[in-house]
């Protein structure tokens, strides 16, 4: 059973609407996955399982865009390895683009080793430069946070 009180403590946190945040769990993980929330700092960790076995873990945060906050959510598998990101809530006129699979795909397998380099790595997208850089950064760092406080034990 998925847990409605982590959901509202990230809606406060970031904005992320709890629907959403569940929605994408599921899109990533399966159906069949749950959730129980870790404190790592001052966020809230999803710990995602289905049944007894550990599937890894969520991160929900936002970034600046242009004008208005990016709400994204990143998961990462057991092997801290990026599963996907989801953007939650966009609020810019422009530069959406960056919620769409094509673009998001490009994340896939990367690791806190990755450079994760707007140019290099990540594609831009022409009109969505400061979408791409914003959303690129917050990816690069929650990954880090998250791979750190799995290896030290602060998340499992």
């Amino acid at each position: 059973m998925t847990l409605l009180f982590p959901f509202l403590l990230i809606w406060q946190a970031v904005g992320a609407p709890p629907a959403k945040v569940t929605a994408s769990v599921r899109r990533i993980f399966g159906a069949e996955a749950t959730t129980s929330p870790l404190a790592a700092g001052t966020d809230t960790v999803l710990r995602v399982a289905r049944a007894d076995t550990l599937l890894g873990f969520a991160l929900v945060r936002a970034v600046k865009g242009k004008d208005q906050p990016i709400t994204f959510l990143v998961a990462i598998d057991t092997a801290d390895r990026l599963k996907d990101i989801d953007i939650l809530v966009y609020r810019e006129p422009y530069g959406g683009e960056v919620a769409y699979e094509a673009w998001r795909r490009q994340f896939r397998g990367k690791s806190a080793q990755d450079t994760l380099e707007v140019g290099r790595q990540i594609r831009s997208i022409s009109g969505a430069t400061i979408s791409v850089n914003a959303v690129t950064l917050g990816v690069r760092r929650a990954l880090q946070d998250l791979t750190t406080w799995h290896k030290n034990g602060a998340i499992k």
